[in-house]
């Protein structure tokens, strides 16, 4: 299909959490398969905050000087108590992250309930990633809060892609597809992602909005903090 655009992507994992690359890879395997953007999102709680933002920062300035690819500095907030997503989103935005994600109530790990709905009450949170089973007050919330939810290709949170999709198509909440990559054959391309999407049960218009459109506007609304 043509006028997909160049992908993007705001969910990747390198060694500083528990990915299999050095972020200096991500960006360059993304650079080589001609990617506009990519996020570099590690894991973070209390424990690591500190060190992970601070690093992906100055890594993904360094990197972006001479790449032409726009690299990401971000955080995917994982496990960590509901009551405590808005301290530590304020956190990594006062360290320097412009991207912040939540780790969703997943059906495939034991997230605390009640995470989903502190994660799109808070303001600071970009994306809720592999959002599960989230329901329609969650997902109205997330609308009304400007906050992404995902579509996921990874194995296991991408069992609940169809009823996200559905969800969001009733609320008006927007889609993005990420990869949640932790290894290199995890990139997709932008084709790849438009099939997610489709497979999602996404027309083809709401299809292209979630792999052209609504990453293009998160990448506008996090420009000027890079």
């Amino acid at each position: 299909m043509r006028g997909l655009g160049r992908r993007m992507d705001f969910h990747t994992h390198s060694l500083l959490s528990d990915g299999d690359l050095l972020p200096s890879e991500i960006a360059r395997r993304a650079h080589a398969l001609n990617y506009e953007a990519i996020a570099i999102t590690d894991h973070v709680d209390a424990s690591n905050i500190d060190f992970v933002v601070k690093r992906l920062v100055k890594t993904s300035s360094t990197l972006r000087k001479h790449m032409d690819i726009v690299v990401i500095p971000g955080v995917e907030l994982t496990h960590v108590p509901p009551q405590k997503i808005k301290t530590l989103a304020l956190k990594a935005r006062k360290l320097g992250a412009p991207l912040i994600l939540a780790h969703g109530e997943t059906l495939v790990e034991p997230v605390l309930p009640g995470t989903n709905k502190m994660a799109v009450s808070c303001t600071e949170i970009d994306i809720l990633a592999h959002p599960g089973l989230i329901n329609e007050s969650e997902a109205e919330l997330a609308r009304k809060n400007e906050i992404y939810l995902e579509l996921s290709a990874r194995k296991g949170h991408c069992l609940t892609n169809g009823h996200v999709a559905k969800v969001a198509s009733e609320t008006k909440a927007k889609l993005l597809v990420n990869t949640d990559l932790h290894s290199p054959e995890e990139f997709l391309s932008q084709e790849s992602a438009f099939k997610v999407a489709i497979g999602s049960g996404l027309m083809n218009i709401e299809a292209v909005k979630a792999i052209r459109d609504y990453p293009r506007e998160i990448l506008r609304r996090i420009s000027e903090n890079l």
